[in-house]
């Protein structure tokens, strides 16, 4: 049988699926297992919103390498929920350090946390070697004639 002529019932199996024509199970599809995305070449963005209040359960390094942005908004105000998550926070010298070229990025925090604190505390050496900027949160941001708090930055 191809593909098409699977009968329908192999397709409404629970205990199994296709995921682009690939049979797969699903009790092991999170997102952490899922198939790999084929690279590409990187996105380049002006502004880019960290995922998830910065959570690290859907940003790692490979999100940095390939979504490439001016100015990255770091959200997340819950210690309690890892937000926002020093892994993440991690993940963007790792990607950073594999652009292969020195852009300028801004990092806007949109609150003042310890985690924040710390990690620009412990790796100041490194942003700088990464041409990477940190504002603190009291920072005020200027986009299309408008000024404003950078804690004001939410989505």
């Amino acid at each position: 049988h191809t593909e098409d002529e699977l009968p329908r019932s192999s397709h409404s199996n629970p205990g199994k699926s296709l995921v682009n024509g690939i049979k797969t199970n699903p009790a092991s599809n999170s997102p952490k297992s899922s198939l790999p995305v084929p690279m590409g070449p990187p996105v380049y963005v002006d502004l880019a919103y960290i995922p998830n209040h910065c959570s690290g359960k859907n940003t790692d390094p490979e999100f940095f390498k390939r979504v490439r942005a001016s100015y990255y908004v770091v959200s997340g105000n819950d210690a309690a929920n890892g937000e926002p998550s020093r892994a993440v926070l991690d993940a963007l010298l790792e990607g950073k350090s594999q652009w292969g070229e020195n852009l300028q990025v801004t990092l806007i925090p949109t609150h003042d946390t310890e985690v924040t604190r710390e990690w620009y505390q412990q790796t100041h050496e490194k942003q700088q070697e990464l041409n990477i900027m940190v504002l603190a949160s009291s920072s005020t941001v200027v986009m299309q004639d408008e000024s404003f708090p950078a804690c004001k930055i939410e989505f």
